[in-house]
C-alpha cells in the first residue's frame, strides 16, 4: 500500500491510485469492513453517480461500478443505493476498469431530498459528508427563506452546515447580507467570498482539512462550479452566465462527483437545485429555527399552535418585534411541509411493505406447487 500522502495522481482520476486515506478512509471505517473484507471483497468510495451506473475508487484507481442483482433485489428503496460519497464492498476487476457493488457502508451523514416529481420517494444528494456549504449568490437572486430551508436539512443531515455568500464582487454592502443571515443562522459560519477575487477562498478550504469531505449545495447560478474551478485550480467544472433579468442560472453540473482539492480534503457538487423538498426534518427544524422552538416551550399549554391561544409566547414575541414575521412563516411552512411528508412516508411504506408480502405469498404458492407435481 502506498503512503497515505502519495501525490502522484493517475491520469484521468480525481483521486490518487493506490490509497484509502486519500479518500477519508480511517480506523472506524476499517472497523466495519471487516466482515466484509472476510467475504473477499474490498473498498471503494463512489465518486460520481449516473442512471444506475458509479464511478468507484480504491485501491486498484478509479473504475466504472454497478450494483449486483442480489443488492438490487435486497434494496428496493432506492435510497438504500449508492450515493456519492458512499463507502462500498466491491468486487474489481482491474483490467476491464469495472466493478461490482455489493454492499453500502452504514452512512455517517446523509444530505437527502424528497425525490422531484409526485413520487414519495427520498433521494440522497450526498452521504458521509463533513460540512455541508450552503451556497447563496449575493446578486439579484439572495433570499434568506431559501437559506433557512438549507439550513434546516443540512442539520439534519448530520453534517456541520457553513452558510457560503458567493459574489462579494458584485455587493456593494456585503456586511448586512452577512448580519441578515447570522440572524437565523444561530452560531452557523457565514463566509462572504468571490470566486472571481479569492476572497474567502482560503477560510473555505480550511474547513475542509485532508481527508475531510465536503459538499456544496445551492440553486442554479450561485457560483457552485466556479467555486469548486477556484479551489482545484483548474477549470475543472463547466460554468455559464446567469441571466441577467433574476440572477437565475442554468444546471452547469450535471452529475454529482466527489472531487479532490489540492491540499487532500475532498468537495462534492451537486447540480443546482430548482427545488428542496424536505424528506425529513423534525431534529433540523429544532436547530434551525431555536429561537422560535424555545418561544414555544414557554406557552401555557404543551400543543399552542400559536395562532390564538392565551398565553402564547410566539405570538406575544410577534407582536412587540421580537420574532419577525417572515421568520415564523417559514417555521410555520417547513413544519406543515414536514408534517405532510411524514404523513405521505407512512402511506408509501405500507405500500412497500404490501407488495412484499405478496411477492412472498406469491413465491410460497410456487413453491407448494412445484411440490405437488413432484
Amino acid at each position: 500500500m502506498t503512503s497515505m500522502h502519495d501525490e502522484n495522481i493517475t491520469e484521468g482520476t480525481v483521486v490518487p491510485k493506490g490509497t484509502l486515506e486519500n479518500l477519508g478512509w480511517d480506523f472506524q471505517w476499517a472497523r466495519q469492513f471487516v466482515p466484509f473484507l472476510e467475504q473477499g471483497f474490498t473498498p471503494a468510495r463512489v465518486t460520481c453517480e449516473y442512471r444506475e451506473a458509479y464511478d468507484v475508487a480504491g485501491e486498484s484507481g478509479e473504475l466504472r461500478a454497478e450494483i449486483s442483482g442480489r443488492f438490487r433485489h435486497e434494496h428496493p428503496v432506492h435510497a438504500e443505493w449508492p450515493a456519492v460519497g458512499d463507502w462500498v464492498a466491491i468486487v474489481s476487476r482491474p483490467e476491464e476498469a469495472t466493478a461490482t457493488i455489493h454492499a453500502v457502508l452504514p452512512r455517517r451523514s446523509r444530505f437527502s431530498r424528497k425525490a422531484a416529481g409526485d413520487r414519495t420517494e427520498e433521494q440522497v444528494v450526498a452521504a458521509n459528508v463533513d460540512v455541508t456549504f450552503l451556497v447563496a449568490g449575493l446578486d439579484g437572486d439572495f433570499n434568506v427563506r431559501r437559506i433557512e430551508r438549507y439550513l434546516m436539512v443540512a442539520w439534519d443531515s448530520g453534517a456541520r452546515p457553513v452558510v457560503i455568500l458567493n459574489k462579494a464582487d458584485l455587493c456593494a454592502d456585503i456586511a448586512r447580507y452577512v448580519l441578515e443571515v447570522e440572524a437565523v443562522a444561530f452560531g452557523t459560519p457565514v463566509i462572504a467570498l468571490s470566486a472571481v477575487t479569492g476572497r474567502g477562498l482560503k477560510e473555505l478550504c480550511d474547513m475542509v482539512p485532508y481527508g475531510a469531505t465536503g459538499a456544496f449545495l445551492g440553486s442554479s447560478g450561485v457560483g457552485k462550479s466556479s467555486l469548486v474551478n477556484a479551489l482545484v485550480g483548474e477549470a475543472r467544472q463547466t460554468t455559464r452566465a446567469v441571466r441577467d433579468d433574476d440572477s437565475h442560472g442554468r444546471h452547469t453540473t450535471t452529475s454529482r462527483e466527489l472531487i479532490r482539492l489540492p491540499d487532500g480534503g475532498m468537495i462534492i457538487d451537486t447540480p443546482g437545485m430548482r427545488e428542496l423538498q424536505v424528506w425529513t426534518g423534525d431534529d433540523g427544524l429544532d436547530t434551525a429555527f431555536a429561537d422560535v422552538e424555545a418561544l414555544a416551550a414557554q406557552c401555557r399549554f404543551a400543543d399552542c399552535t400559536h395562532i390564538g391561544e392565551p398565553g402564547c409566547a410566539v405570538q406575544a414575541a410577534l407582536e412587540d418585534g421580537t420574532l419577525q414575521r417572515d421568520r415564523f412563516r417559514s417555521y410555520a411552512k417547513l413544519q406543515r411541509e414536514i408534517q405532510y411528508q411524514s404523513l405521505r412516508q407512512d402511506q408509501s411504506a405500507r405500500l412497500i411493505e404490501k407488495n412484499r408480502w405478496k411477492k412472498i405469498a406469491k413465491e410460497v404458492r410456487r413453491i407448494e406447487r412445484d411440490r405437488e407435481n413432484r
